[in-house]
């Protein structure tokens, strides 16, 4: 199979990369603006592989290099959920780079897409754990409202176009490459200032998260395992897992001692931000996937695997 994936140079886009590459043809498209080709060193020069350094807005560029795959994992995407200042961003490297890979598939008559969807989506859903038939959906963020409306795109494609999708709404996902969201944040903020962490909001937020590996093999098992025209699911793990754990978590990972957590005292952490997140994963388990890490053991694993690159520069750890 020859595989076209967006965003592949990025976290989680890596490590699909890798997966995919094992006896297939895999070809990344990335601007790099967060994604690093060092995530991808290890193929580059194969055979089998390419690297396309392009925008998803270059329209041409992207039309021509789609052209002959025949399947498109879709994951690129602005990165910065609590964005609230620049109002178009999401709407352009989200909505509208959507709809360009669409229609380039559509020009190059390619039919299936695997789209990286998000919880967002469900805004302050009042049913949790929250199933996928759930509405009205409401988003709060402009990240959601973009996924949103990607989702709404790709459905509207498949139906005209007799194209075929996959859409997976990601719990947050964390592991080894990863390059933002609140562990990355709350490492970066301890290299600073060892004896202070600031934490938005009050510390109870509580959102599941999902290991980057178990997200690879939830996305492929339910792209291999389902066959309706719009297949949707939400990819998560079991539980949810606290800000202030995460905090406590990385310090005793660090080995720090007499850290002193300053909350910001709001119930969210960041105007957009949904407190409590609790996904029904019963739709991928009816297929007969199970994630093998809980949302705490997840977290912990993620942490040790970046403070790998980390620990280091911490002198008094």
């Amino acid at each position: 199979m020859k595989y076209f994936i967006t965003g592949g140079a990025g976290f989680i886009g890596s490590h699909l990369a890798d997966r995919l590459a094992d006896g297939n043809h895999v070809t990344v498209y990335d601007n790099l603006s967060l994604g690093k080709e060092s995530h991808l060193s290890h193929h580059i020069g194969k055979k089998s592989f390419s690297l396309i350094k392009a925008d998803l807005l270059d329209f041409d560029a992207l039309k021509k290099a789609i052209a002959g795959h025949d399947a498109v994992f879709h994951l690129a995407a602005t990165s910065d959920i609590r964005n609230n200042k620049l109002t178009d961003i999401d709407l352009k490297k989200g909505t509208l780079a959507t709809y360009n890979v669409l229609e380039a598939m559509r020009l190059n008559g390619i039919k299936k897409i695997v789209f990286s969807s998000t919880s967002s989506i469900y805004g302050e859903a009042k049913i949790k754990p929250t199933p996928e038939d759930y509405g009205p959906l409401l988003p709060i963020s402009f990240y959601g409202a973009s996924k949103l409306a990607c989702e709404g795109l790709v459905s509207a494609f498949c139906h005209n176009f007799k194209m075929k999708s996959w859409i997976f709404r990601f719990a947050n996902i964390a592991g080894d490459r990863g390059t933002h969201g609140v562990i990355v944040d709350f490492i970066r903020k301890l290299e600073r200032n060892c004896g202070e962490l600031e934490i938005l909001g009050d510390g109870q937020q509580a959102k599941p998260y999902l290991y980057v590996k178990d997200c690879i093999d939830g996305m492929l098992y339910g792209f291999e395992n389902s066959n309706d025209e719009v297949n949707y699911f939400n990819l998560s793990s079991d539980g949810s897992t606290k800000v202030k754990t995460i905090a406590a978590v990385i310090v005793e990972e660090l080995g720090l001692k007499g850290v002193e957590f300053k909350f910001t005292g709001t119930t969210r952490g960041w105007p957009g931000d949904v407190p409590k997140v609790e996904m029904d994963t019963r739709k991928l388990a009816k297929l007969g996937w199970k994630c093998k890490l809980s949302s705490d053991e997840s977290l912990r694993k993620a942490v040790r695997e970046l403070l790998k690159h980390y620990k280091p520069q911490f002198s008094n750890a």
